[in-house]
């Protein structure tokens, strides 16, 4: 008979709303869920013990007609989302859509 080995089970927090979740599941990966305390955009969560916060970056830059992701409750452009740990940070970059048109 061949043993099954299981995979494991990790639990995750959220630093921002505290909401928890947990994954089965092997090798490395991340969980994340839509956060309403970092308005509303896809957050990471974390593993459980780890110290964390969730800093959202606006944009500074002169926009343009660039296509960029904006806050959904101020409507103001963002850069990033970064998730600072303990041990080391995290960066979700928003670039800007790339267009084209055909004349």
């Amino acid at each position: 008979m061949i043993p099954l080995i299981e995979a494991p089970v990790t639990n995750w927090y959220c630093p921002a709303c505290k909401a928890t979740d947990q994954t089965k599941q092997a090798g490395h990966h991340v969980r994340y869920h839509t956060c309403p305390k970092v308005r509303f955009l896809s957050a990471p969560m974390v593993r459980e013990g780890t110290a964390a916060k969730l800093v959202v970056h606006e944009r500074e830059a002169y926009i343009g007609s660039e296509l960029v992701q904006y806050d959904p409750e101020q409507h103001r452009p963002l850069v990033s989302l970064e998730t600072v740990r303990d041990n080391g940070n995290d960066l979700i970059v928003y670039a800007p859509t790339a267009t084209a048109s055909v004349d």
